[in-house]
């Protein structure tokens, strides 16, 4: 595919490894030839680039997959998955995934990203509601504005949140920054 056609959310072939686009800016300067300005992710090890190429450059598009996975438990080795649509499951190396494991609910379905077979990344949605475990009370007077402690929640998170949550309480929280967003009420 030529440059000057790449998409934000295209993935390509860099290096011999599956990048996608995260951002893409087309650039025509009154002189000279039209470029591209891209910033590209390592779907395998998080690497960023940012690459610049002529518009009328060549490159080589990947094709990757999703596949819509159950999460089944995690081990100290490896992270179990049930492919929902074969019933085949598979394990990945905790250690390619641990950013995502405390984020994983079991039994919740998530979309696992494939390429050649092989799991490259696992897309969590942008917000979770998960159950507080572990809290300690508020001690009274504690009221300094935005007072906060640190919780645990069902799958092993910590999260810092206003001191007025508890234990058993559900609350909603932002996966890319690991900050609460807002209590839940069933």
């Amino acid at each position: 595919m030529k440059a000057g056609a790449i998409d934000k959310g295209t993935c390509l072939l860099i290096k011999g490894d599956p990048f996608l686009v995260v951002e893409r800016e087309f650039v025509n300067p009154g002189k000279g030839s039209a470029f591209v300005r891209l910033k590209v992710k390592n779907l395998i090890n998080g690497q960023v680039l940012k690459p610049v190429m002529k518009s009328q450059d060549t490159v080589e598009e990947v094709n990757v997959s999703d596949r819509p996975c159950q999460y089944l438990y995690a081990d100290d080795e490896s992270i179990h998955f049930m492919d929902t649509d074969s019933f085949e499951q598979f394990t990945v190396p905790v250690e390619d995934f641990d950013d995502k494991r405390l984020l994983m609910k079991d039994g919740e379905t998530y979309t696992v990203i494939m390429w050649e077979d092989k799991p490259i990344d696992i897309k969590i949605p942008y917000k979770v509601v998960y159950t507080v475990t572990e809290a300690q009370d508020a001690v009274k007077g504690d009221t300094v504005t935005g007072a906060t402690k640190t919780v645990t929640v069902e799958t092993g998170l910590t999260v810092k949140v206003p001191i007025f949550i508890k234990q058993g309480e559900k609350i909603l929280v932002n996966t890319e920054t690991l900050e609460y967003v807002e209590r839940v009420n069933d």
